[in-house]
């Protein structure tokens, strides 16, 4: 039977159809099926060898989902892997792109790995979201990065209640809420003045937005630790699950977040350490590091750390 690869891209961003069709003509050669959605193809006007008309059955019996884009099509692409347990990696062609493996000028090598399956496959955590009306669930949903409790109208304040693992511990009038992963730690919680925290910790982050209250930090929570927001009359408010899906949430509304039961799975080819990552995301100065990395492996200073990427046009 034949591997086969999901290709997924932002069909939008300027010299996407070049790379894609690269990556189809490479992964046909070495005898790799590849798959596209089929709208995505057509925006991008290529011919891929097997289409798909739904995200619901794009990743069914394939090895891994290949992605093209930013940090924002990578959750797209989450969205897919996760509901078929398939690993994800990523190639950033988009701004940040904190999730993907790869920058643009190791879209090739990374094409090689995956085409010798010389990769291995990390989980992250996830957060399952519920939200109850009146003790009925009304929604249920997921997010990678997090899960944002925001006020619905701009002009008035959310006034919530903040419990951890069912005891009430503060009450804030603020503009929302973010529960968030280690992988959005550096998102929308890093945002809001939330710590960064290393992929390999297992944790919840709580983190206010622009809370009128005496405590008011952002907070580490155990994995196992369970968060409950209740949203008081009257302003209503809005949940976002990595920005992607929303729900209303009308006042007497309960948020229950708590580790989710299904990680994500992403795929790794080369072992970067997160420091070297935020170093070249976040263009940190580093310049006079003597450090005993630097002099083991025959560096002069920081300055060979990997660059930052250029942001698009």
């Amino acid at each position: 039977m034949s591997r086969e690869i999901l290709v997924l891209t932002h069909p939008r961003r300027p010299g996407m159809a070049e790379r894609a069709q690269w990556v189809l003509d490479r992964l046909s050669a070495a005898g790799i099926a590849p798959r596209m959605l089929a709208e995505e193809a057509q925006l991008l006007g290529i011919s891929a060898p097997c289409t798909v008309g739904s995200d619901d059955d794009a990743a069914v019996g394939v090895e891994l989902a290949l992605v093209l884009g930013g940090d924002g099509t990578l959750l797209r692409g989450a969205e897919i892997a996760r509901s078929a347990d398939i690993p994800l990696l990523g190639v950033n062609l988009g701004h940040v792109g904190f999730l993907a493996e790869a920058e643009p000028d190791a879209l090739e090598s990374t094409v090689d790995h995956v085409i010798r399956k010389d990769y291995r496959v990390e989980e992250r955590m996830t957060v399952d979201v519920t939200v109850r009306y009146r003790g009925e669930v009304t929604y249920e949903g997921w997010a990678l990065n997090e899960m944002s409790l925001e006020k619905a109208e701009r002009a008035k304040m959310l006034e919530c209640v903040v419990g951890i693992d069912g005891r009430p511990l503060s009450r804030w009038g603020c503009d929302g809420v973010i529960c968030a992963t280690p992988t959005g730690s550096t998102a929308y919680a890093f945002s809001a003045g939330g710590p960064v925290m290393w992929p390999g910790v297992e944790a919840l982050l709580v983190a206010p937005i622009s809370a009128h209250a005496l405590f008011a930090r952002p907070l580490v929570l155990a994995p196992t630790s369970t968060v409950a927001i209740e949203v008081l009359p009257p302003v209503p408010g809005v949940v976002y699950c990595d920005g992607r899906r929303s729900v209303d949430v009308p006042a007497n509304s309960r948020v229950e977040v708590a580790r989710g039961r299904r990680p994500v799975r992403l795929a790794v080819v080369r072992e970067l350490p997160f420091t070297d990552r935020l170093v070249a995301k976040f263009h940190l100065p580093v310049e006079g590091w003597r450090g005993r990395a630097a002099r083991d492996n025959g560096m002069a200073d920081a300055n060979h750390l990997p660059a930052a990427p250029a942001a698009d046009q």
